[in-house]
């Protein structure tokens, strides 16, 4: 509110929201009570009540749902508040494990469990996490709604159940991997998001084809190979068996489920924006 908005105005991002449709009873109750997608029986019928053509009442119904979207200013400003929290938290991440010994050898993670010591830096990483995670999956129901509402809102609840689970079974070091891992790939995402509400058409092609190389490198090759294979195997060989490394691996392979998906829409995006010569 008081630093996007007006960084936004400078950029010239469009501040007007969609056309709004022309005031008509009739047909905002059927769009609030009935249907927002009428078929052609029932445009019919409300043709022969209102005296209008169909074309007239499809156009209507089409401005009445854009109504409903919000802004290119309010994307933006969503958009620049995870973009700063997001470099803010991987910043910090890299910062802190560059002095620490899992950094470079995930064995380091299992070494001592469960008796190591909760860092005071650590343990500031992981309630920041788990605060934006929260705060995530509360404003979800009110923030701009996306064709992946359902797939986010999985991952939202599985995000927070491995932060909690891993803070309470003390994993926080194989976790502050996983969690800076995730964080790189979304610092350029919502970078290129706010380029393309800007309207820098380069600037946007050019950050998501480097989010794109980044999310496919970090999630279906890093994340595998590095933190679950501590998970799965050097943890296995070090302590042996315990019913928290099965939840725990169960949850992190739910996430490698969501980055295959992820990956096929980004791959499928990136197909048409080659095609087509932009984003």
């Amino acid at each position: 509110r008081f630093i996007a908005k007006p960084c936004a105005l400078g950029l010239k991002v469009q501040a007007n929201g969609p056309q709004k449709a022309q005031p008509n009873a009739i047909l905002e109750k059927v769009f609030t009570a009935i249907t927002k997608h009428p078929d052609e029986k029932r445009l019919e019928g409300l043709s022969k009540q209102l005296d209008w053509d169909v074309r007239s009442i499809q156009r209507w119904f089409r401005q009445r749902r854009n109504q409903e979207k919000p802004s290119t200013l309010t994307k933006f400003c969503e958009s620049m508040w995870r973009f700063t929290f997001y470099l803010y938290i991987f910043t910090y991440g890299v910062r802190f494990l560059k002095k620490t010994p899992w950094l470079w050898n995930t064995r380091q993670c299992w070494n001592g469990y469960p008796y190591q010591p909760l860092m005071p830096d650590l343990h500031y990483y992981y309630i920041v996490e788990l605060s934006f995670y929260w705060s995530l999956m509360f404003s979800q129901f009110i923030d701009i709604k996306r064709k992946d509402f359902g797939i986010m809102f999985t991952h939202h609840i599985v995000t927070v159940t491995l932060i909690t689970f891993s803070y309470v079974t003390n994993l926080t070091r194989v976790g502050t991997l996983t969690l800076c891992l995730h964080d790189a790939a979304d610092v350029v995402l919502e970078a290129a998001k706010m380029a393309n509400y800007c309207k820098c058409q380069k600037l946007s092609d050019l950050l998501f084809l480097t989010f794109a190389i980044v999310f496919i490198v970090s999630r279906l090759g890093i994340y595998p190979l590095w933190i679950l294979n501590t998970t799965l195997f050097e943890l296995y060989e070090a302590l042996g068996n315990f019913p928290a490394l099965w939840v725990f691996n169960v949850l992190l392979v739910i996430l490698q489920i969501l980055h295959c998906f992820w990956s096929y829409l980004i791959i499928k995006a990136a197909y048409k924006a080659i095609s087509k010569g932009k984003v």
